[in-house]
């Protein structure tokens, strides 16, 4: 009896632990160039195996609530996610207008953008002495805008296995930086985004002047935002066929590339 009562203790205990366990949500900070960044460190603590980590780059509204809820369906128990502040801990865009003057001189200034988000990348490494990230399995994913920057980390030869963009932008101020993408490149944007796909015949020449590993799937009868729960308008609206499909191929291309399988 004394037996069951420590076995049924020790399951409690146990349940207590798991109960306590939850999504971390740290900041993390940087000045570059003289301006403060601050970012979010989010993943589960109740996993303490070191597993990949992701360079998150949110849609134009930047590091915000629907953007961390968004880390943590992604991360669950597989990655660790820095959801990356690209504008300033300063600018936290609240309306469309607000959003696109936020992105404005990182789009002018394509250089920048690069600059950023591969400080970024670097910011994320150094978080594994206290988060339980593999740094021999790195990846960086983003939606919209953020889409557009980590094609351009791609682009700047980042020491990455993996770079995918949802309904991100895809042009970019020079093809020949599509030479230096190390990275297994995977694009999703929906068919009937009149924002991106005036660009995806351009995109593909690009990638087909690189030594990429690369895919761009088109998702039919999607628009513009069809990962963004919270978007509803005409050109610009949240998809779930098309938001679950492809993140179950996210998840695929994201463990091929860190286990170089194909």
């Amino acid at each position: 009896m004394r037996i069951a009562r420590l076995g049924c203790l020790l399951l409690l205990s146990g349940l207590a632990f798991a109960a306590q366990a939850k999504m971390v949500h740290k900041p993390v900070e940087w000045t570059l160039d003289g301006t403060r960044f601050h970012s979010v460190l989010v993943y589960d603590d109740a996993v303490s195996a070191k597993r990949p980590a992701l360079v998150m780059v949110p849609n134009w509204y930047g590091v915000n609530d629907l953007a961390l809820s968004k880390a943590e369906g992604i991360a669950g128990k597989d990655y660790v996610i820095l959801v990356t502040d690209m504008y300033g801990a300063t600018v936290r865009p609240k309306s469309d207008q607000e959003a696109q003057a936020a992105v404005k001189p990182l789009y002018g200034d394509r250089a920048l953008m690069r600059k950023r988000v591969s400080y970024a990348l670097d910011q994320l490494k150094a978080q594994a002495k206290d988060a339980p990230i593999d740094v021999s399995k790195l990846a960086a994913i983003g939606f919209c805008f953020g889409g557009s920057a980590v094609l351009d980390l791609a682009r700047a030869g980042a020491d990455v296995a993996a770079v995918v963009s949802f309904h991100g932008g895809l042009a970019t101020d020079n093809p020949e930086l599509a030479r230096q993408i190390k990275a297994r490149v995977l694009v999703f944007n929906g068919a009937d985004d009149k924002g991106t796909m005036p660009d995806a015949d351009k995109f593909m020449d690009e990638m087909r002047g690189s030594k990429a590993d690369w895919q761009f799937v088109v998702l039919g009868n999607a628009v513009h935002c069809f990962t963004e729960t919270d978007q509803h308008r005409e050109g610009c609206a949240y998809d779930e066929r098309a938001a679950k499909r492809s993140y179950r191929m996210m998840g695929d291309w994201l463990r091929g590339a860190f286990t170089n399988t194909p």
